[in-house]
Order: structure tokens, then C-alpha cells, then sequence
């Protein structure tokens, strides 16, 4: 499902090792009792780069649309703390293309133009499974040609 070093251990993962990196902004309220970013805040940063991406390269609108993405799984793994106001980076990129689901991997990363506080290290990794829907019948449905040209783009080596 994935390649390169995600295969023997995700935290060899570098910023590199995804084609779609997007910056990301925290907010104070972000940060938890402990002061680091609240675990929700990742999903919200990964869903905002996502759809971002998204939303940059195609015209898609859920009001109207005859498919909709939905997601039908997600998780995180977690593996050293950020905080505000650390200047971060999502990479994106797609480890399975099928049909109609197409199931992402997201890093989060420490913005490497941050000058000294940059750190390569993978901070957390995110994966997301989407589900094409018909608006209508709820149904699975295949993947826009449109979303599947721009989806292409993110595949990494030795996915599907």
C-alpha cells in the first residue's frame, strides 16, 4: 500500500516523500491544557489541507454536485507534540486509488523555511479513506474523471 521507508517505519517519512505539501496556520485556542495542539486540531488541519487542494484545482460544489466525498475512515498517529504558533506543513499523498474510494496518508510536519525552529521530523501521520457518493441514492459511485486527473497526481510509487 505505501512504498519508500512508510513500510518499515512511518517515522522515516520526510516532507519529500509527498507530492502535495500545503501550510497550515494554528490559532492560540488550538493548543490544549498542556500546551500543545488540542489531537482534534490535526484532523481540522488535515481536512483544511485536503479539501484545500481540492478545492484549488477543481470547482466542486456539495449544494449541487451529483457525487459527494464522504469520509469512511480516519486515524492518526501521533509522534511528537506541536504547538502554536509553530508554522506547520500538511503533505499529502495518495496510497490507494480505487473505483470509487481513494484512501490518503497526511504528515504533518514543522514548516523547514521556519529558519531555526525547523524540525524534518514527521510529527504526526493522518490517513483518510473518501468514499464517492451519488448526492442522491447515497450509493458508492465511481470517482469523477475530473477528481481521479487530480488525484492521479498524488499517487506515490507502489500504490494503486
Amino acid at each position: 500500500m505505501t512504498s519508500g521507508p512508510a513500510a518499515s517505519d512511518p517515522r522515516e517519512l520526510t516532507l519529500a516523500d509527498f507530492p502535495v505539501q500545503r501550510p497550515v496556520t494554528t490559532r492560540w485556542s488550538d493548543n490544549d491544557m498542556y500546551g500543545h495542539l488540542n489531537n482534534a486540531v490535526y484532523y481540522e488541519l488535515f481536512d483544511s489541507a485536503l479539501n484545500g487542494w481540492q478545492a484549488e484545482h477543481l470547482a466542486i460544489d456539495p449544494l449541487v454536485d451529483t457525487t459527494q466525498g464522504v469520509v469512511k475512515e480516519s486515524g492518526c498517529t501521533f509522534f511528537a507534540e506541536v504547538a502554536f504558533p509553530a508554522p506547520l506543513v500538511v503533505g499529502l499523498r495518495v496510497v490507494r486509488l480505487d473505483r470509487s474510494s481513494v484512501t490518503y496518508q497526511l504528515g504533518l510536519f514543522v514548516d523547514p523555511e521556519h529558519g531555526a525552529r525547523a524540525d524534518p521530523a514527521l510529527k504526526a501521520l493522518g490517513h483518510w479513506v473518501h468514499v464517492e457518493i451519488d448526492a442522491t441514492t447515497r450509493r458508492p459511485t465511481p470517482l469523477p474523471d475530473r477528481l481521479r486527473a487530480l488525484l492521479t497526481t498524488a499517487v506515490v510509487q507502489g500504490s494503486s
